[in-house]
């Protein structure tokens, strides 16, 4: 039988899921789509989110590479 604590403990656990991976990894993927072309309020609302999520991206900072990928130079 599942209690009412129970159901709030579960709904507490999903909530610092999402919080901490599910919208950071979000915003990562975001940023790397965007970053070079974002108009000033589009930049302005990255600011935002990054602020908003940074114990999360602090989290899955060291498994993203966000550098550039190399050009391949034509022969």
């Amino acid at each position: 039988m599942v209690t009412t604590s129970m159901i709030v403990a579960l709904m507490y656990l999903a909530l610092a899921v999402a919080f901490l991976l599910v919208f950071p990894a979000g915003v990562y993927f975001y940023l790397g789509k965007r970053w070079n072309r974002a108009s000033s309020i589009e930049r302005l609302l990255m600011y935002f989110l990054v602020f908003l999520f940074v114990p999360g991206m602090l989290l899955l900072s060291p498994f993203i590479n966000l550098r550039p990928q190399p050009r391949t130079i034509p022969e």
